[in-house]
């Protein structure tokens, strides 16, 4: 198993949104993660659980999705300003599968980072234009 699936799902379950697997750089989150086959992990219903129980429930994280986990707060402020067009293709590809799998999971991890849906607000221009469905957040 590819260790670098944990980190990439991670941030694609995150938010539904436009969540991405990364860490931070001075200006761009780092690549290490660009070519991790999200599909994969989407499909892989105990990686999946696995990211999750990470991000909801504060289980055991491998050491990318605490880095992760660290950023989320930063992401969420700028819109994934520091995120590469890769980052941000894999998160919408992530944020579509979640919101049209698993609409439970994505409102408990709005929920959970974004309880006031201020990140939805801030950012709903940006998610508009990735095909997100912002309404359904």
């Amino acid at each position: 198993m590819n260790i670098m699936t944990y980190g990439n799902m991670k941030f694609y379950s995150i938010f539904a949104l436009t969540v991405i697997a990364c860490a931070n750089c001075e200006d761009v989150y780092k690549t290490k993660f660009d070519n991790v086959d999200v599909e994969s992990i989407m499909k892989n219903e105990r990686l999946l659980k696995n990211h999750l129980k990470c991000l909801l429930e504060d289980k055991a994280c491998i050491p990318e999705l605490e880095e992760l986990k660290k950023h989320i707060p930063e992401m969420m402020e700028t819109c994934c300003a520091k995120c590469s067009e890769k980052h941000k293709e894999n998160g919408r590809k992530v944020a579509l599968y979640m919101m049209e799998h698993k609409p439970d999971i994505v409102k408990k991890v709005m929920d959970k980072y974004d309880p006031q849906r201020e990140y939805v607000k801030r950012c709903s221009e940006q998610l508009t234009a990735s095909g997100i469905d912002i309404t359904k957040l």
